[in-house]
């Protein structure tokens, strides 16, 4: 697939072929937003998020924008072509005939509603009531790629109703305690019901024909099932992580860098029935390096484990967080050029270096990573 940075070609089929245009987001007018059952499941009971809503400080903006500018510009120094979203009004509250919440989130993680397949940018369904419109910051990308790419699918999967029988109510009590969380999660009892299909983009790890989808807070069974019809030529397999208390999003837990090699959350194995493909397949799954950090940064959703949230540019080149100094040394052993990247501060805005991207062109094909199945 030949590929030129003045004409928009969308083509990528994995997580490490050679990166050749991403989206980054970008941090404006980002809201930490009100209460709803699907967000109030997903902030940790000690977190300083709880009780708090409204637009993040100005100070807090302009830092994350500053870093995500830095990236966007390291990696148009190496050739790619970057493109940024167009940030819509989030103060404006999200208002359907079924729900209505006071204030939407932002656009600095991509990957949370974008997934593309092949020559398919797909926009996700999300299961946050805040986030129902967040797709409109990228419509006009979507737009601009349509006009220019005559083979470029843009897909939209059904939006959900969201109302309250999508969520479990027991889930919204802070008094749970993590152990009862942790039993839940390996009973694969999660905040969503299956009322509907519900799923994030940034919960499906592409390996060509394969999509690995994690089940979760953010995706249930019957999204996965809609991926599944949605894609009738992938095989589309369901993996989940009974380590984690808060299953959100599979790129901090489960980390591909090339073919044949994965990053695992140490704290959230695979669990051995799971491992079977690649096992079967020579694939080898490692622990992951210990996070620099013992804590999130402030008002942050995310885990320790951004750590693993890295930007593969192609088979021997990452991006991994600057502060990250363990996770560097890792990939530095495994074989790995590092870039360092500084983004910490831009953590709650959305998540890492993964999570502030969105693919549109990899060089190389669909290809069988898994031929014995």
């Amino acid at each position: 697939m030949s590929w030129s940075p003045e004409k928009t070609v969308v083509n990528s089929w994995n997580e490490w072929d050679p990166l050749k245009h991403v989206i980054v987001g970008r941090a404006d007018d980002c809201h930490i937003p009100p209460e709803e059952p699907a967000l109030d499941a997903k902030v940790p009971e000690d977190s300083d998020m709880r009780g708090q809503w409204g637009r993040r400080p100005q100070e807090t903006i302009d830092r994350a924008n500053e870093l995500l500018d830095n990236f966007a510009a390291m990696l148009k120094k190496r050739g790619i072509r970057v493109d940024r979203p167009t940030c819509i009004d989030h103060s404006l509250p999200a208002t359907t005939p079924d729900f209505h919440t006071d204030s939407q989130f932002g656009c600095m993680p991509p990957r949370d509603v974008l997934l593309t397949v092949g020559h398919e940018m797909l926009e996700a369904t999300m299961s946050y009531r805040c986030r129902w419109f967040e797709y409109l910051n990228y419509r006009p990308l979507m737009q601009q790629y349509w006009e220019e790419d005559p083979n470029f699918r843009h897909e939209a999967a059904p939006k959900p109703r969201l109302t309250d029988a999508d969520y479990h109510p027991d889930y919204l009590s802070d008094k749970i305690g993590v152990e009862k969380r942790l039993k839940w999660a390996a009973e694969k009892f999660f905040v969503t019901t299956e009322e509907e299909p519900l799923f994030d983009a940034a919960d499906v790890l592409r390996f060509g024909r394969d999509l690995v989808v994690q089940h979760g807070f953010t995706t249930n069974m019957k999204g996965i099932e809609w991926l599944r019809r949605h894609f009738p030529d992938h095989r589309v397999h369901t993996v989940n992580f009974p380590g984690d208390p808060y299953p959100i999003h599979i790129d901090a837990t489960f980390t591909p860098l090339r073919p044949g090699l994965i990053l695992n959350n140490p704290q959230r194995r695979l669990p051995d029935d799971q491992r079977r493909m690649f096992n079967d397949n020579g694939w080898e799954i490692v622990d992951a390096a210990q996070p620099a950090h013992n804590a999130p940064p402030p008002l942050c959703y995310s885990s320790t484990w951004l750590s693993m949230n890295v930007l593969v540019l192609d088979p021997k080149t990452v991006c991994v967080e600057a502060s990250e100094v363990y996770q560097m040394e890792q990939m530095d052993k495994l074989g790995m050029e590092v870039v360092p990247v500084e983004l910490r501060d831009a953590y709650a805005f959305g998540g890492g270096l993964h999570c502030c991207t969105a693919d549109v062109f990899r060089e190389g094909n669909c290809e069988d990573y898994f031929p014995k199945m």
